[in-house]
């Protein structure tokens, strides 16, 4: 979609929810929620999460108003899904891997693996599709939090320090200490691409990566601009190996207990905050390799992502995958139009 056609509906979202609330159908209640999350808030992330804050309050005529929290203020990327299934946050951010593991939902995972999806497009057709829906519902009823949408968090490239030098095949990956996600999903991510995995909090990278604790991350180029990876890593390999998403979430129980009207509201402002942080990610990332190089005098490298491709097929090729995701649902994923 276009910038002048995302406008152009987010014009219509906004107008069309201003006249229901102007029909008298919203129900008095009101209420002030929390929207936590790990994103920094001059993130693609951050700034959607404000932009939801801001339509919502607006499509509700101020019957729904919602204070975000960034940065890890009220949590991790682990306490802050808990927290929303327990009701003691409202709402927040969080992956496939996270609540494969979290809320006992290992099927859920396959979502976050490598090479899985062709491209953005793709992505977004299994996210919102049937595939993606029962996943959602699955998660509600088993987690207790209802993803409301899905945004993009960026293409994950590995991003390695001057010690550990220039990665191009699996095989460089074997000695290098590579930071992942403390979680069993976000791990085999790692030895998906050759890694022996390094669990760590992503708080915790930058100091990391400065003392030799880890030799190397991955994540999209705009989370390594804002939280200033640059500075002390040497080498970005454009691997390409995940386009990844985040899904905001609330807490099930409180999502049930709203007006329909009220849950409308929400996902028209969703929808508006997934459009306006799709289109800034899409936007920095082209242009930020070249900002990389020019002014953080970053190394980019083009590595074999045939081979990077061949290793993670056969990784995900184990038993214990059709085990945890239902026998073939890597492949059919893949393989899907």
């Amino acid at each position: 979609m276009s910038v002048k056609k995302a406008c152009k509906f987010i014009g219509i979202v906004v107008i069309s929810g201003m006249l229901m609330a102007g029909t008298g159908i919203c129900a008095e209640k009101s209420y002030e929620l929390k929207f936590a999350n790990v994103s920094v808030p001059t993130t693609p992330q951050g700034m959607a999460m404000d932009k939801f804050v801001e339509v919502v309050q607006r499509l509700s005529g101020g019957k729904i108003k919602v204070k975000t929290f960034h940065s890890g203020q009220l949590g991790d990327q682990k306490t802050l899904p808990l927290g929303c299934a327990r009701g003691s946050i409202d709402m927040s951010v969080t992956s496939p891997a996270w609540m494969a593991d979290l809320f006992d939902y290992p099927q859920v995972g396959v979502l976050d693996t490598v090479y899985l999806y062709k491209d953005f497009e793709h992505a977004q057709r299994i996210l919102f599709g049937p595939i993606g829906k029962k996943f959602w519902n699955d998660i509600a009823a088993k987690g207790g939090v209802r993803v409301l949408d899905a945004w993009y968090l960026g293409t994950r490239e590995l991003n390695t320090t001057e010690k550990a030098g220039p990665v191009r095949t699996p095989d460089d990956m074997k000695t290098i200490k590579l930071r992942m996600p403390n979680v069993e999903a976000w791990l085999d991510v790692g030895r998906a691409l050759g890694a022996k995995p390094t669990p760590l909090g992503i708080g915790e990278v930058y100091m990391a990566l400065k003392t030799g604790t880890i030799e190397a991350q991955d994540n999209p180029l705009t989370v390594d601009d804002k939280r200033k990876f640059y500075e002390v890593t040497k080498y970005i390999i454009l691997t390409d190996h995940m386009i990844n998403f985040v899904m905001p979430i609330i807490n099930e129980k409180l999502w049930r207990s709203m007006p329909k009207e009220y849950q409308v509201y929400i996902k028209q402002a969703m929808r508006v905050a997934r459009m306006y942080n799709d289109h800034m990610a899409l936007e920095q990332e082209t242009m930020l390799l070249n900002k990389f190089v020019t002014q953080y005098g970053l190394q980019v490298i083009i590595p074999n992502k045939e081979a990077f491709r061949a290793y993670s097929k056969k990784f995900y090729s184990q038993k214990k995958f059709d085990d945890r995701w239902g026998k073939g649902v890597y492949e059919r994923i893949q393989s899907s139009e």
